[in-house]
This record gives C-alpha cells, structure tokens and sequence, in this order.
C-alpha cells in the first residue's frame, strides 16, 4: 500500500508547480503583449497589490495566519490559475468560434459563459488545496476571507498586466496621446475604479470553505464550497456581461450590485474581526483563571490597539528580538483562545485536534511569556484597559530577549500575589495540564 507523501515532499511538489507555471505565464503574457506592453503593464498592475494584501492581512491580524501560506495564495493565483485561464479560456473560445463561425459571439460567450467557470475553479483550487492538506491554517469564515483574497490579488495582478499591456501595444501602434489612451482608460477602470472586483467573486468561495471547516458533516464540507463557488460564477459572470447591457450596463452593474455587494462583504469583514477579538478576550479569561496569563494580559491581547503597543514597547527596550517574541506570544495567545472556542462550539469531533493542539500552544506561551506578558500589562494599563494597578514607577520593565531568566513555574498557593502578572494559580506546562470544561463538548478537558 503506499504512504502519504511527507509535507516536504508536498511542499517540494508545490514549489515546483508554482515556479514552472510562473515562468510559463510569464513568457505567454510577454508574448502577447510585446516586451515594452509587458514592463509597462508590469509597473501599472503593481498600484493596487500593496493595499489589497495590507486590507487581506488587517483582517487577518487577530490570528496571522503564516506568510508562506499567504505567499502561497497569491503566487498561485498570479502563476498556476492565470496560466489554467488563459489556456482553458483561449482553447474554449477557438473552439467556440470554429464551431459557431462567428469570433464575435464566441467572445461573447466565452467572457460570460467560460471564463467566470475556468477563473473561479482555477482560483478555488488554492483553497481547496489548504482545505486537504493545511486545515488547521483554515479554520472559519476570517481564514477563507483572507486566503480568498489573497489568491484573488495574485490572480487580478497578472490579469492586469495582460490587459494593461495590449492596450498599450495598441496606443504604440496608433501614437494615441496618453491622457487620451486606451491604457489610461484601462487603468481608471481596472485599477482605480474596480480592483476590489476579482477579491470580491473569490471571497465568496472562501466564505464558503471556512463554513466548511466549522462543519463535522461530510455533506456539508462538499456543499457549502461548491455554494460558494457558484456565487462566485454568478458574480463574475454578471460582471463581464454588464458590458452587453447596453451604454450604460457597465456603470447599472458596478452601482447596483458590485458597490453594494462590497460594503456588504467590508462590513462583514469587520464584525467577523471584531466577533474573534471578543472570543479571544472570553476564552483567555479561561487559561487566566487557570493561571497560564493574568487577566490584564487576557484584555490586553483581545485589543489590537494594545498589542501594537506592547510590541512597540518590548522593541524599544529589546530590540527586535524582543519585538518577535511578543508578536509570536499574541500570535500562540489568539490561536489558543480561537482553537477553544471552535471547540467549544464544535462538540466532541474536534476534542482530539483541540487536546494535542492546546497542549503545544500553552508550552508556546509559558516560555515566552517572562518576557511579553509585563509588555502586554504596560500595554494595558498605557491604553487604560483596566485600572493601575502598581505606581508607574514599579511596573517592571520589559524584560530584553538576552537577560530572560529560566522558566520556574512558582508554588501553587492558596494567597493571591500581589503583582498582577503572576498567575494566582499556575500550571506547570511539563506535567499534564489542568482539565477545563469545554461547554458544548463531550467532558472535560
């Protein structure tokens, strides 16, 4: 029978993919767009990619997911589906126009009929992949958002180069003006007035993985990605038609649906932001009581304002090295505080993911937490979170990474310290933990 393949050798497989499929799309955009439309394009589809990703990772910022994963979405949209597209799209349209004899129906046709279904599969993929092989990096409604989003920028970012450069090829050839060009129109329409167009059919399709991923039921994990990818088709296929609407289709479509269908989704966004920042603060109450962390750290880490603080304060008095610890303390605190909710909801099937993974987080978090916890409690105090506890002038400093003394977890007594950030009730991490009663699950653990 044969194994699994490693995650390395998933990984060296995917890497591979990427990179051929990279310099394969690369040459095929080159090719229609001449090398000058191609570095111009290049510059052009560059403006909206920073915002796009920075708006993808705000979102995200409560639980960051990692980097790779996040690189990972976007150069498989940018490479692997631009590469499935242009080649399904132009193989099916060929065959569309020999069939019919008529190229301008089979444009038609295949801008509305084929290219919403081969673009959204081809980008869902990404997803499906991180679904099968990464789930625990996909976990809810902010995960398939982000991922989502990710891949889409990757994907409208080659996109716009091919369409940036033909329509320059073309302004060469015609000595258009440039504020009277093809190109300037291109780029006011794809990159000022609808960047947000590819992001918003993808993240359909994340929402619906991320539905997924809170479901146990097998039919509900295969449908509720394939609802959200059909959203996604509808979407984009009402997008592209909306230039068959007739003179003023194009700006009916982006009024009446698009704007809508984007505040819609940016407000949906936030609340889902803001839901898992109040599950951090109610469930790290938990482990504080447990006395893993005090209870200012618990409020400081449920708001955002106070975490940048305390890693602007653990840099200036450590360095960067300080700084990283206190990101990768938040990082292991929300993930933590997340995983118990999901299980807390998700009953007795997700007790075995949720003992080994909490063990391994709070592991994480003792030993970094002599150094970030006292940056996270002047963080708290700073931003007013809870009352002073201490003077200011006895709130100890932030510990720097080179001086952090080894880990000794103190005695458990029955006399509440004083200093707020020693925990009243410590576990010892070495030993078997403390078992917590999981409301909604199958006992306690």
């Amino acid at each position: 029978m044969l194994s699994r393949p490693s995650g390395t050798v998933r990984t060296c497989v995917l890497l591979g993919v990427l990179a051929t499929s990279g310099v394969a799309i690369l040459e095929l955009v080159r090719e229609q767009t001449g090398t000058p439309g191609f570095f111009v394009g290049l510059g052009l589809a560059l403006f909206p990619v920073p915002a796009l990703m920075a708006a993808f990772r705000w979102l995200g910022r409560v639980s960051p997911g990692p980097w790779p994963c996040l690189l990972y979405c976007f150069g498989w949209g940018a490479c692997a589906a631009a590469l499935i597209a242009i080649l399904a799209n132009s193989f099916a349209t060929e065959w569309i126009a020999a069939a019919t004899a008529d190229p301008s129906d089979a444009d038609q046709l295949g801008s509305v009929a084929i290219a919403p279904v081969v673009e959204e599969s081809a980008k869902a993929a990404a997803l499906l992949l991180v679904f099968l092989f990464r789930r625990r990096l996909l976990t809810g409604f902010t995960d398939g958002f982000v991922l989502a989003g990710f891949t889409a920028t990757g994907f409208a970012f080659t996109e716009n180069i091919l369409y940036l450069g033909n329509a320059f090829g073309e302004d060469l050839g015609s000595g258009t003006a440039a504020l009277d060009s093809l190109t300037a129109a291109t780029f006011f329409v794809r990159i000022m007035l609808s960047p947000f167009a590819h992001p918003l059919f993808t993240v359909l399709t994340g929402l619906g993985f991320g539905a997924a991923a809170l479901c146990g039921r097998r039919s509900a994990r295969i449908g509720l990605p394939l609802l959200g990818l059909a959203l996604a088709m509808g979407a984009h296929a009402l997008w592209n038609s909306s230039s068959e609407l007739g003179e003023y289709g194009f700006y009916l479509v982006y009024g009446c649906v698009m704007v809508p269908v984007f505040v819609l989704l940016a407000v949906l966004a936030v609340r889902l932001r803001q839901r898992q920042l109040r599950a951090v603060g109610s469930e790290l109450a938990v482990y504080a009581a447990a006395g893993w962390l005090s209870p200012v750290e618990a409020r400081a880490l449920a708001s955002m304002p106070a975490r940048a603080l305390a890693r602007s304060l653990a840099r200036h008095a450590g360095g960067r090295p300080a700084r990283r610890v206190v990101l990768r303390y938040e990082a292991d605190a929300a993930e933590l505080a997340l995983l118990r909710y999901r299980a807390r909801r998700g009953g007795p099937a997700r007790v075995p993911e949720f003992a080994e993974r909490e063990r391994e987080l709070l592991r994480r978090i003792w030993l970094r937490r002599p150094q970030a916890g006292p940056a996270l409690i002047r963080a708290a105090m700073m931003e007013e979170l809870v009352p002073p506890v201490l003077p200011p002038a006895v709130v100890p400093p932030v510990v720097p990474a080179a001086v952090v003394p080894p880990v000794v977890p103190p005695a458990r007594t029955g006399v509440r310290r004083s200093v707020p950030w020693i925990p009243a009730r410590p576990a010892d991490p070495s030993s078997s933990h403390r078992p917590y009663a999981l409301p909604g699950a199958d006992g306690p653990r």
